[in-house]
């Protein structure tokens, strides 16, 4: 089967969309995570002020939250570059509001509550699922780098953390079978895979 369902059909561009997360340490102990996003289209767009010719950014948009170790909001600053009117940037002051909320359970619910519909902007509040992902690796992955370079043995049991977050995590896995051989502990067994049918 074709990795692409559609390569034998013509086509043309019609909208690209590009969401770029950064995730940065900072010398104060915070982490800095950065969005950006820009939609462009590949015809010329009669918008409701204005037409947009082929190409030029429809959105253009950043956005940094600051959190702690915690993951908790500290800081918190959306600028609009382009967008389909002028008047969408007036609400950038708004996304303030998420300061004090932690990225864990929930948090996309608290984040609707305070800047969802009319108290924000769709694309900005659509920016914070993705960050929210990139402030755990960022800090996760710092903090298990600094855990590894603190040991000889870089295994260990399987994190508590991610058992049961995916597919490769569930328990019985093979990456949790994995991490519990290196840490010297039985093997379970994998419930979930799936059998092979022996008439087959």
């Amino acid at each position: 089967m074709s990795g692409n369902p559609t390569a034998a059909a013509p086509r043309r561009l019609a909208h690209t969309r590009h969401i770029i997360c950064v995730g940065y340490a900072r010398d104060d102990g915070l982490y800095d995570i950065e969005a950006t996003m820009t939609d462009t289209r590949g015809y010329d767009s009669r918008l409701l002020l204005t037409t947009l010719p082929a190409g030029d950014a429809l959105h253009d948009m950043r956005f940094t939250i600051t959190v702690n170790s915690a993951l908790v909001i500290q800081a918190a600053c959306a600028h609009t570059g382009a967008a389909p009117t002028p008047y969408c940037d007036r609400i950038n002051e708004a996304y303030a509001k998420l300061v004090g909320i932690g990225l864990g359970g929930g948090f996309m619910k608290e984040v609707r509550a305070r800047v969802g519909g009319t108290r924000g902007c769709t694309h900005l509040t659509e920016l914070l699922g993705p960050m929210a992902t990139t402030a755990f690796q960022t800090v996760m992955g710092l903090r298990n780098r600094v855990k590894a370079a603190a040991s000889e043995d870089a295994g260990g049991a399987p994190p508590l953390s991610l058992l049961g977050t995916c597919h490769p995590w569930r328990e019985g896995g093979e990456v949790v079978q994995i991490m519990r051989r290196r840490a010297g502990m039985p093997p379970l067994h994998d419930t979930a895979r799936p059998t092979q049918n022996s008439d087959g």
